[in-house]
């Protein structure tokens, strides 16, 4: 272990000077304080190196960062970047729910509203989430917040009395894809432009190909690839090669849509 450790620093240092030298060449002088580096391990002892310094720099290691809008960590867990992203949509919906209740505006333009200004900002980079059910039902849960304030309370008609729409009249009312379906339709979209790329790509190497060498005595991740053999199921094609599908343009686009159009509940 003593021997790992030390190889794991002396090549996040060889790393760190290497990035120092390269910065000078082009006459860029980095700023120790905003540059900072992630150790992605399942070994909890590589926590152990909070710092790397090489010259008169000092590299702080972080569990997590943000880049291009993308939160990572190190353990490379999809539900912290759900969480981002649904922090990311609740403050875009307070910033217009005034719009979304106004009774100015109809149900059709709250919604345009909805599916342009907040749905973007929850789904940036969804097409390779792999997404549990505890995540949909996050997602989900977050929509039909919205949903319900476009539509408003109903007034029941036996007591007299206002009260929310439930989960049954939301889907009624809302005649667009929901929020899971729209991430059904899109992922599978991405994952016949991955499979027609080939093994040369790096894309399809990252989502499709399968790792080397032994995986921990542990239930394992719920993987990318897994999602699309389970939306495939849901259709009646998990037996099938679905890398063989996507070849077939026709037939995937079918099944695309068949995906999305399975109710969701």
């Amino acid at each position: 272990m003593v021997i790992k450790l030390f190889n794991m620093f002396y090549t996040l240092k060889e790393n760190a000077k290497a990035l120092v030298a390269a910065t000078r060449e082009i006459g860029l002088e980095g700023s120790a304080d905003k540059i900072t580096y992630m150790v992605m391990s399942r070994d909890q002892n590589a926590g152990r190196i909070q710092s790397v310094r090489t010259d008169n720099s000092t590299f702080k290691r972080v569990e997590e960062f943000k880049h291009l809008g993308t939160t990572s960590t190190n353990q490379n867990f999809i539900p912290e970047e759900i969480n981002s992203r649904l922090s990311s949509g609740n403050a875009c919906y307070h910033s217009v729910q005034n719009h979304l209740s106004s009774r100015l505006l109809s149900k059709n333009l709250k919604i345009k509203i909805y599916r342009t200004i907040i749905l973007p900002v929850v789904l940036y980079g969804y097409e390779t989430w792999s997404l549990t059910l505890r995540e949909e039902r996050k997602l989900r849960v977050f929509e039909n917040m919205v949903l319900r304030k476009i539509f408003g309370p109903r007034r029941d008609e036996v007591m007299g009395e206002w009260r929310r729409l439930c989960n049954e009249e939301l889907n009624d009312l809302y005649s667009s894809p929901n929020i899971v379906q729209v991430i059904k339709l899109r992922r599978m979209r991405w994952a016949g432009h991955v499979a027609r790329m080939g093994e040369e790509r790096g894309v399809y190497r990252v989502l499709v190909r399968k790792l080397e060498g032994k995986r921990p005595l542990e239930r394992p991740r719920h993987r990318w690839v897994d999602n699309i053999k389970m939306d495939l199921q849901e259709v009646g094609c998990e037996y099938m090669d679905w890398i063989g599908l996507v070849q077939d343009r026709d037939r995937w686009r079918t099944l695309v849509r068949a995906v999305m159009n399975l109710r969701v509940p």
